[in-house]
């Protein structure tokens, strides 16, 4: 989600905060990811954010209505709401794969539905691709495998929506999986185009992890295509 946010607003400032001391946030409770969302919302703010951008889904799927309900002042844009609307419009039959938290959410079908009640959609926890990114294992046999497993039910869709912000980066993967024919769509491309920054603050970007992040050269590399300097803090 920080690359696609600068590369639609390259002079913007981002403080970021992953919670790498708790994850993966996918296969925690409701109530859990709802504590800590709501903790680092509070964390951003005390340090001078403006905007709040949640770029996780399960964050996004469990806590995402909390999260603006008890922040009210504050701008809270998640990976759901405004791409959801966008996706209803565009296509009939949808696939969507996620973390076990945002797929058994059912987040995104009822968005969706919401938009256009004749869609027809078909959802899987794909919890394996997370750790194969965290390895940066982006291909060869054992992906490759994984993937075929996972995804050799989606056939008659339109679109592929990667509902978690780890599963970009095995877009070719999943490409070569799905064939052709089918639209591989990253939500957080459609959310980096419908944010409305103004950009007041042109200084460095600040990069704080809970704990200190596992294999974060290779992972800021394939996402970023830069190093970044992490800030190891856990406030909570």
């Amino acid at each position: 989600m920080v690359g696609q946010i600068w590369k639609a607003f390259p002079e913007q400032k981002i403080i970021y905060f992953g919670d790498t001391a708790r994850l993966p946030y996918g296969t925690k409770g409701v109530d859990f990811v709802k504590r800590y969302s709501e903790k680092i919302i509070g964390w951003l703010l005390e340090r001078g954010a403006e905007d709040i951008v949640i770029a996780c889904h399960t964050s996004s799927a469990l806590a995402g209505n909390h999260l603006r309900k008890r922040f009210k002042d504050i701008r809270i844009s998640d990976m759901i709401s405004l791409p959801a609307p966008k996706i209803a419009g565009s296509f009939s039959r949808i696939g969507i794969i996620g973390t076990p938290g945002t797929i058994k959410s059912k987040s995104w079908e009822k968005m969706l539905l919401q938009e256009n009640p004749k869609i027809k959609i078909y959802s899987k926890a794909c919890p394996l691709f997370v750790p194969l990114v965290e390895e940066g294992w982006i291909n060869g046999r054992a992906a490759e495998e994984i993937a075929e497993s996972y995804l050799k039910s989606f056939k008659n869709i339109d679109a592929l929506v990667l509902a978690c912000t780890h599963y970009p980066i095995l877009k070719r993967l999943i490409k070569k999986r799905v064939g052709k024919n089918i639209k591989i769509v990253d939500p957080a491309e459609i959310l980096a185009n419908e944010l409305k920054f103004k950009v007041k603050d042109k200084g460095e970007s600040r990069f704080y992890f809970s704990d200190t992040p596992y294999n974060l050269k290779k992972i800021s590399q394939l996402c970023l295509k830069k190093e970044i300097k992490p800030i190891i803090t856990n406030p909570f």
